[in-house]
């Protein structure tokens, strides 16, 4: 298992979810909001912490922010996999803002993939959340936990939906962290801040 340059913890090729056009139902299957923001694995240690992207790239300019997560963690050694958002004064998502510095910085974790020297991969899905409700304190501001919900992906991506969020993913339960899983991301077509999105990265 590969390690990473400037922790002991094991570097974690993300699951990246893979398009489905339709919502649907089904007792095997959690699902949960999909956030515009940057997808970010946290790695947390006693000595250092910092954000890495999908592609294994550190992202240098939310380390202000994975410091303000890290301080609001329970325990010493973490990894997790969420994403980077910028919230407006309301507490919507602001991916414009988020691109040009502004707003707050906020950290939603979906999974805890290591804590304490365990690694949690292999477990499934529905345990990997426990424990993560276990490491996000109530009282944290620079952290939350992404809202789950069983079965019901039709009336998640409805919620979606009036919420004006990017869409949902879908995950199987039972399934472990790692190449077998099976997460699908469903688009909310009507999504007001995906019009000129690429242009804004195409910015000099």
């Amino acid at each position: 298992m590969p390690r990473s340059s400037t922790t002991t913890l094991p570097l974690i090729e993300p699951v990246v979810p893979q398009r489905l056009e339709r919502p649907f139902d089904d007792p095997a299957w959690v699902f949960e909001p999909k956030y515009d923001g940057f997808r970010g694995l946290l790695y947390v240690t006693r000595r250092d912490c910092h954000f890495r992207s999908r592609r294994g790239n550190v992202l240098r300019r939310f380390q202000d922010l994975c410091h303000w997560v890290r301080e609001e963690l329970p325990v010493k050694e973490a990894i997790l996999d969420g994403e980077v958002v910028a919230l407006d004064p309301e507490g919507r998502q602001d991916f414009r803002a988020l691109l040009e510095g502004r707003g707050n910085l906020h950290y939603a974790a979906f999974d805890a993939l290591w804590v304490n020297g365990r690694d949690l991969r292999a477990l499934p899905l529905t345990r990997r959340k426990r424990a993560l409700q276990r490491v996000v304190q109530a009282t944290s501001t620079a952290l939350s936990q992404v809202f789950t919900i069983e079965g019901r992906g039709c009336d998640m991506l409805r919620a979606a939906e009036r919420l004006d969020l990017e869409g949902i993913v879908a995950k199987r339960k039972t399934d472990p962290y790692g190449p077998d899983a099976v997460w699908y991301k469903i688009r909310n077509q009507a999504y007001t801040q995906a019009e000129g999105r690429w242009e804004l990265f195409r910015r000099p």
